[in-house]
């Protein structure tokens, strides 16, 4: 059965359906890099609402910035921006359409509509998933990259922007100058502090060309911060083929774990979606969940993924099933991260351990270890090297990061052991496998990478224990290294 709203009743019993009209929706959020994760999380919480009738004023337009959203957007379009979203529990399936997103933009170069429907009063929320590395953030200041050649641009042309942040601070113009008030921009991305990453971005970015709406701008708007939590796979062929299997021809179906979590400020300047109906949190303590879930489960991720593509391990499961893998991330975790992670309300960092080390088990979930190692330049800095630095503060081992920080040097070399080639998986990918062959006969070579070490390269307990293992890991494999780890 082709998906659309005309087939909504003749889908298969078991799978649910919205029981609300869709064509009374209305829209009131704008979503930026509208991929898996969005329509299983976000989407998902705003279409529960729908469900019981609430929140009918709140539908999702999609948007995107670069062309190759395009394919997705056409997918979307061809469906009426439906979703079939597959919950994959250890032991069971489940199937869900979500009919939350009502439309997707057109992607063209300067952002018009993208822009122009940002500027409509009725958008109250524009939220986005652009992924870490995407905020233009100066890796060794923390602070705004002005430099990068798209806000290079985007400061010279502020009216045809290249960046989501330019069309944001474009559209915001456009409803300063009309009298219409602002809205929320909310990021549902990774990063400590998201929402305040995202008010940074914003508001450099405006003032570059334009300091009065910049002030504005950070007076007015609100930048809340979130953390966002499901594990959700790419799509491909075998998703495709489990949704032609439910009695649904989908053509970009969405697999997802059977865990979700969602923790916001309560900071909406223009209203907001009561997402905590369906189980959202609001809290004052976003930073408390945010590290928790960014040290142990982000940070877990590389710590099992890195030495998964080294040594051929297809998926995160997979690497849940491979005995060194597994106790790698069992003495990492339990070890060297929680214990300088703060609990919050209702959950031990201890009991967070056993939850992500039995979701990372899951069998059903196809997580691709080649997804997960992605982007390491934004995601090692992002979620290793604070627990890195911490453990030097306090005076704790930080062995087991040292040595996931030397498998990732290993891994950028760009082949595994058994010989296989690794394709490019960073946007950074010919610069770290140039330091990483270099590495190879000076270890440190690796670190003095400062926009990703800061400086780390000159801290002897942290640099030394890298190049011990790093030196291991060629001389005798990457297993022995690890089971020298365990075995300490």
């Amino acid at each position: 059965m082709k998906l659309r709203n005309a087939t909504l009743n003749e889908l298969p019993k078991a799978v649910l359906r919205p029981i609300y009209d869709r064509a009374q929706l209305t829209p009131g959020i704008v979503h930026i890099g509208l991929g898996n994760f969005h329509r299983a999380h976000q989407a998902w919480y705003l279409h529960r609402l729908m469900q019981q009738g609430d929140a009918h004023n709140w539908a999702i337009i999609g948007a995107g910035v670069r062309q190759y959203d395009a394919a997705m957007r056409e997918k979307l379009l061809t469906q009426d921006c439906l979703t079939t979203l597959i919950e994959l529990a250890p032991s069971s399936l489940s199937a869900e359409v979500i009919g939350s997103m009502i439309d997707y933009l057109a992607i063209e170069e300067g952002n018009q509509p993208l822009i122009e429907r940002m500027a409509q009063p009725d958008i109250r929320i524009v939220a986005m998933t652009v992924t870490e590395g995407g905020y233009f953030i100066d890796p060794a200041t923390k602070g705004f990259d002005d430099n990068h050649p798209d806000i290079v641009h985007d400061s010279h042309n502020p009216d045809t922007p290249r960046t989501a942040f330019g069309a944001i601070v474009a559209a915001l113009r456009l409803r300063r100058k009309s009298g219409t008030d602002p809205f929320t921009c909310l990021c549902c991305d990774n990063l400590l502090g998201n929402g305040d990453v995202l008010r940074q971005t914003v508001v450099s970015l405006a003032r570059l060309s334009d300091p009065d709406l910049a002030d504005w701008i950070n007076t007015n708007c609100s930048f809340p911060n979130s953390m966002v939590d499901s594990i959700v796979p790419a799509t491909g062929p075998s998703e495709l083929a489990l949704a032609h299997q439910l009695g649904i021809d989908d053509l970009a179906p969405v697999t997802h774990e059977n865990f979700r979590q969602w923790v916001i400020e309560d900071a909406f300047c223009a209203g907001r979606p009561d997402w905590d109906k369906v189980g959202a949190t609001f809290t004052d303590n976003v930073h408390g969940y945010e590290a928790m879930k960014i040290r142990i489960l982000n940070g877990g991720h590389q710590v099992i993924s890195v030495p998964g593509e080294v040594l051929s391990v297809k998926t995160i499961a997979d690497c849940m099933e491979h005995d060194l893998i597994r106790n790698l991330f069992t003495k990492v975790a339990e070890t060297e991260i929680a214990p300088l992670v703060k609990p919050v309300s209702g959950m031990s960092t201890q009991d967070y351990v056993t939850s992500v080390y039995s979701r990372f088990s899951n069998p059903k979930i196809i997580d691709t270890t080649r997804r997960v190692a992605f982007d390491g330049s934004s995601r090692h800095p992002g979620f290793i090297i604070p627990s890195i630095r911490d453990g030097l503060a306090k005076g704790t081992s930080i062995e087991g990061l040292a040595l996931v920080e030397a498998a990732w040097a290993r891994m950028c070399e760009g082949t595994r052991e058994d010989g296989s080639k690794i394709d490019p998986n960073d946007p950074y990918w010919d610069e770290l496998k140039t330091r990483a062959q270099k590495a190879r006969k000076n270890p440190k070579t690796w670190l003095e990478m400062r926009q990703i070490y800061g400086d780390l390269a000159d801290e002897p307990r942290f640099a030394d224990a890298f190049s011990k293992w790093f030196s291991l890991i060629w001389s005798d494999g990457l297993e022995a290294a690890i089971a020298s780890y365990l075995d300490a």
